[in-house]
């Protein structure tokens, strides 16, 4: 694999609460150095660690983590990532979401009390596991908060957007070099079509959906959706047709 965009997807079977889904971390580099944008589900760093250096990268070359957001399939490899650099790598997040990140303040959308329905529907065995992670979730340091419309210096130019609704601290990143923009949960992807916010995952609906607006403004020529991977067909046309509603 190479950097010749100046990303690489780490398609990664993620695996939690009795299930299992393909999430897309995706990695940003030069292949030289790299950064990673969000983690993956609590308990799957060894399959992340391996999606990097299928890339033909090493933790060696990771400098640092950028959080999309506070949900706990984002930050979940994050503190192990950490720690098998040894505290070297760097840990970037919106200071909305660092609370919750850090620990200070329980996640909001996985909480025990908030994630009951779905324990309720677990076998025991599993259950008991995943109400031990709800009850003690990763927790990270951010060393660095990130703000709407800073552009960080790197591969060619990673511009923040900042995109609340899923969650207030909720960030994209704009890839300049490959007019890509890397969406995070702000957008997904289904059977190759792009989708805008749904309720039961969103703190606020209408904010989600205002915060595409945003997007709308940037020339994109592909979306990475942290659900569904990639789009590069009409990408903006489908965009603009969420944000008609």
């Amino acid at each position: 694999m190479n950097f010749s965009k100046g990303f690489i997807m780490l398609p990664l079977e993620s695996e939690g609460f009795g299930g299992s889904a393909t999430l897309y971390p995706t990695l940003i580099g030069d292949g030289e150095t790299a950064v990673l944008i969000d983690t993956g589900m609590p308990g799957n760093v060894e399959r992340l660690v391996e999606a990097i250096e299928r890339t033909g990268m090493s933790m060696k070359h990771l400098q640092s983590v950028i959080l999309t957001h506070q949900d706990l399939d984002h930050i979940g490899c994050a503190p192990d990532l950490v720690e098998a650099s040894g505290g070297r790598i760097q840990v970037l997040a919106h200071a909305e979401d660092v609370p919750y990140i850090e620990g200070r303040l329980p996640l909001i959308k996985t909480t025990p009390k908030a994630m009951e329905p779905m324990l309720q529907k677990l076998p025991d065995s599993v259950r008991q596991d995943a109400l031990r992670l709800l009850e003690n979730p990763p927790k990270v340091k951010v060393d660095r908060t990130v703000e709407d419309g800073e552009r960080l210096p790197m591969y060619g130019g990673v511009r923040i957007i900042h995109t609340p609704g899923h969650s207030a601290g909720h960030i994209s990143l704009y890839l300049e070099q490959s007019k890509t923009l890397v969406a995070a949960d702000a957008l997904m992807i289904v059977r190759g079509k792009l989708h805008g916010p749904v309720p039961h995952t969103s703190l606020d609906i209408e904010q989600a959906f205002g915060s595409l607006k945003k997007l709308l403004e940037l020339d994109i020529e592909r979306i990475i959706c942290f659900h569904g991977g990639m789009l590069e067909e009409n990408c903006k046309e489908q965009l603009a047709e969420l944000c008609r509603g």
